[in-house]
């Protein structure tokens, strides 16, 4: 096996710590972090460091944060750190001048298996679509985006209740592990990179774009189990909507109930202390835990205890 190359990582938030950890404890050498500038955040608008950057200074790792990835000054920087190959993980898009400086490219860490779900929000897009099957899959970055070479894939199981936060944490979790064991098959020459198109027909592609509000809005027209996947697809963030009593009220937990019904779509069913049901086309969407605007989160009993229709 070759000496451990020298390692860039690329990240921001909570996700990403899960691999640079890995990294670290697996023995590899990590030279330097590039991660988000410093934000205010909070009442008193302190300034926040990305969690990327929390756990670099704990480990005294270099860190680099570039308000502009093309800043001459960072590009330097970069450059400085003599980097064999860059780890991404949950970053923004870099510029082939980012992606294409070290001999060993870059390799990111995607959350499907490639070149399933490209895009954004593949956590979301694989529960709101019901997939029962996803996964994690490091590949070397390209000018496309998520279009490059496959190095490793590693599956996961989906349950029909499993809320895309759960399904986050688990993926976390597999994309650490699948990253130390790409870059250790890279070492020792078992990994070979793939082409994309040599594993899928691109007639059958599904893809993963940016979440935006009108995604989020419920269509009490649709059945029963694919309202489900929404919800659980969109909970914790940024979660699924609808109205009640003219106010917003978002759904994190549900459970889809097939029953004939005669009630108008989009309707509520409840007997003000143990249920709260929303009719839907084939039957009702059970829900379990909700948030009315201005209000706490809360388990549909404790809600309808304080609640007056």
């Amino acid at each position: 096996m070759q000496a451990s190359p020298r390692i860039v990582f690329l990240g921001t938030p909570e996700f990403a710590v899960a691999s640079l950890a890995a990294l670290l404890e697996a023995g590899f050498n990590v030279v330097g972090v590039v991660t988000a500038p410093d934000k205010p955040a909070g009442r008193g608008m302190q300034l926040q460091q990305s969690a990327v950057k929390q756990f670099a200074v704990r480990h005294n790792l270099p860190v680099l944060q570039p308000e502009k990835l093309k800043n001459p000054e960072f590009l330097e920087a970069l450059k400085a750190l003599q980097a064999d190959v860059q780890i991404v993980v949950a970053f923004r898009m870099l510029p082939e001048v980012v992606w294409n400086m070290p001999p060993m490219g870059t390799i990111n860490v995607h959350g499907s298996l490639l070149p399933q779900y490209r895009g954004a929000a593949p956590i979301n897009w694989a529960i709101i679509n019901g997939e029962t099957t996803t996964g994690v899959t490091t590949f070397q970055l390209q000018h496309a985006i998520d279009t490059g070479n496959i190095l490793l894939h590693a599956s996961l199981p989906i349950g029909a209740d499993t809320t895309a936060g759960e399904l986050h944490d688990a993926m976390k979790v597999l994309g650490a592990n699948t990253l130390v064991a790409t870059l250790q098959g890279l070492m020792n020459g078992t990994i070979h990179p793939q082409p994309q198109h040599t594993l899928a027909d691109a007639s059958v592609l599904k893809h993963a774009p940016k979440i935006f509000t009108d995604t989020c809005k419920i269509d009490w027209q649709q059945n029963a189990v694919a309202i489900h996947n929404l919800i659980r697809g969109l909970s914790p963030f940024p979660g699924a909507f609808t109205t009640l009593q003219h106010k917003t009220c978002k759904i994190y937990r549900s459970k889809p109930m097939i029953a004939a019904h005669h009630l108008p779509q989009g309707s509520i069913d409840t007997d003000g202390k143990t249920y709260l049901r929303f009719a839907c086309a084939d039957g009702f969407i059970d829900v379990l835990e909700l948030q009315l605007e201005g209000k706490k989160k809360l388990p549909v009993t404790a809600f309808l205890a304080g609640f007056r229709m």
